[in-house]
């Protein structure tokens, strides 16, 4: 987990087990990927069937729990900046399983 030491204080994505997708500030994780995200927002992305804009919801500062994390990634903030997510349509993900 130590490889979440270089996103520190820096704007992250994060997809959860359940798809949603979720851009913050990570500001602490522990051993366990429990996430702490500050200015967290939740990007709603619609299918295009559905005829309605793509949405964000703001969230402010987050806890995530670790078991609910399917991955993580550094957001290049100049990329992101320059989509209109309101306009980005797509398929829903589905939700992870854990096969033991």
């Amino acid at each position: 987990m130590s490889a979440l030491k270089e996103y520190l204080e820096k704007k992250i994505a994060i997809i959860t087990t359940d798809g949603r997708l979720l851009v913050g500030k990570l500001e602490g994780f522990d051993q366990a990927t429990n996430l702490i995200i500050s200015s967290t927002h939740e990007r709603i992305i619609t299918s295009e069937e559905e005829n309605e804009p793509s949405s964000t919801v703001s969230l402010g500062l987050y806890l995530l729990k670790g078991n609910n994390v399917a991955t993580v990634g550094l957001l290049d903030e100049e990329v992101d900046a320059a989509i209109d997510w309101e306009k980005v349509h797509g398929k829903p993900l589905k939700e992870a399983t854990i096969s033991t």
